[in-house]
């Protein structure tokens, strides 16, 4: 399936946009103030050493401290067999607070959690991933052919420097990759890891190696025999992408191109559009049914709807091809909104094993394109599928927006009667713990519209219980929630 990957660079953030069939399916947004710093190596400092979460926290000079689990902490292989593993020791054995360690980043800060980090050190490349201190050599599992994966191998093997002690893992993209290509990347790779040794001796915390930029790993991850064209607006960027695409992958040079049109890039192909409904809870289908996706902190969930949709045979047939066709566009926007962690799916319940079957072949299928690592479960006996996709960067919805300041996040406000009701018990508490001469209600026009009229009789009726008078004021900057009971 052809592609189009357009790039829209302007001083603040740069947002690329990879477009299948006039279908936006995956979108990445970089700020400069926020920039991602998964595969950025830092040496960091021990700050704490919890032994009850078998982890530690550590400085590596960001806004939050950062997090180490002992499963994340390298150690040497005994053997280099990978099916023989050592006991793992309890990490107050293995650091302690104060201690300098090399760390690298495997997941940005999320919402209030801190970065999460390895010890583990991989470097990556166009077609290699480096490990500095493993020396195995591996290669990617969508690499299938038997006979393809021994002809990599041998390649890589023949182009390895004598003196290597580190290892490497081909990634998908090499499967047709030469043996120069393949130096040419262990070359840059193993300069790289030169430069961050040498820099070891720096004070903690220290930046030692930042992953590139956006539109860099979009020519080195992204980039493949499908990709017709990369489109982007920024005549710099352009010429700093030519440089870095002459210099380790120079097959990609052709399908850089400037778009110089009046309408900007994004607005051209709808990108704008496709933002704003990423952005909703509701998606609708060709079919006329549609999608609710509700993101919380533990979990996600996307309900299926019919909707509008009546078929045009019987009721099985309708409630199957809305579930199919919901199990692609299901793929789509997990990669559009990068939805992380826990995903609950309520498919509308299916009579027929079949149906249920090809449902969830046809999600499987359309997860299979996703660069991040999914694991999906059959249907549970309630009817669900459960599926975890791995969270690596903030959701789409996260990095975009915040919390509603009228209704802190919730999603709903209080009706205007509820407000009216609290007010009236909260004028009957005060009266009780306060000696006051008068009562004056500060809130929304609609509140006291109510208090006024539909409610005038229980607001009389507490009039004449506290024996004082009470007075209605509207304040148009008060959210409907709020109010205010100013005693005289």
């Amino acid at each position: 399936m052809t592609e189009e990957i357009l790039i829209n660079v302007t001083p603040q953030e740069t947002r690329v946009a990879i477009v299948q069939q006039g279908a936006v399916q995956e979108l990445y947004i970089e700020r400069q103030l926020s920039r991602g710093r998964v595969g950025n190596i830092y040496l960091g400092k021990v700050i704490r050493v919890l032994p009850g979460m078998q982890s530690a926290f550590v400085d590596i000079g960001l806004e939050r401290a950062a997090f180490l689990h002992v499963a994340d902490i390298w150690h040497p292989r005994i053997t280099p067999d990978e099916s023989v593993s050592m006991p793992q020791k309890p990490i107050e054995k293995i650091v302690c607070e104060g201690q300098t360690l090399l760390v690298q980043v495997v997941k940005d800060p999320i919402s209030t959690k801190g970065a999460r980090l390895s010890t583990r050190i991989s470097i990556a490349g166009r077609t290699l991933v480096y490990l500095p201190q493993e020396p195995y050599l591996g290669i990617s599992q969508k690499i299938e052919s038997e006979t393809k994966r021994a002809a990599i191998r041998a390649r890589l093997t023949s182009v390895l420097p004598i003196d290597e002690k580190g290892g490497y893992i081909v990634r998908t993209i090499a499967e047709y990759a030469s043996s120069t290509e393949l130096l040419n990347d262990i070359t840059y790779l193993r300069k790289t890891w030169s430069t961050i040794q040498d820099q070891v001796t720096q004070m903690p915390p220290t930046l030692l190696y930042q992953d590139l930029n956006l539109s860099q790993r979009v020519l080195r991850d992204f980039v493949n025999d499908n990709t017709v064209w990369i489109q982007i607006d920024s005549y710099e960027t352009l010429r700093m992408l030519v440089k870095f695409a002459n210099e380790f992958m120079s097959t990609v040079v052709a399908k850089l191109h400037y778009y110089s049109g009046e309408r900007s890039l994004f607005d051209m192909y709808n990108i704008e559009t496709e933002i704003l409904r990423a952005l909703s809870r509701r998606v609708d289908l060709k079919s006329g049914g549609y999608l609710m996706i509700d993101q919380t902190e533990a979990m996600t969930t996307i309900d299926v709807n019919t909707g509008g949709y009546v078929g045009t045979r019987n009721f099985d047939d309708t409630i199957f091809k809305t579930n199919y066709e919901a199990a692609y566009a299901i793929a789509r926007q997990l990669r559009l909104r990068n939805l992380g962690g826990i995903i609950i799916i309520d498919f509308i319940d299916m009579g027929n094993a079949k149906h249920r079957d090809a449902v969830l072949v046809e999600l499987k299928t359309a997860l299979s394109r996703d660069r991040t690592r999914v694991t999906v479960n059959s249907f549970s006996q309630l009817g669900l599928v459960e599926m975890t996709r791995k969270r690596t960067r903030e959701s789409l919805t996260h990095l975009l927006c915040e919390p509603c300041l009228v209704c802190q996040g919730k999603g709903q406000v209080q009706t205007a009667r509820t407000v009216c009701y609290d007010i009236l018990r909260d004028i009957l508490l005060k009266s009780r713990q306060a000696n006051v001469s008068e009562f004056h209600i500060v809130a929304t026009q609609k509140v006291v519209n109510l208090l006024l009229k539909e409610e005038s009789q229980y607001l009389a009726l507490l009039r004449d219980f506290i024996g004082k008078p009470v007075s209605l004021h509207i304040e148009s900057n008060l959210s409907q929630e709020q109010y205010e009971i100013v005693l005289i």
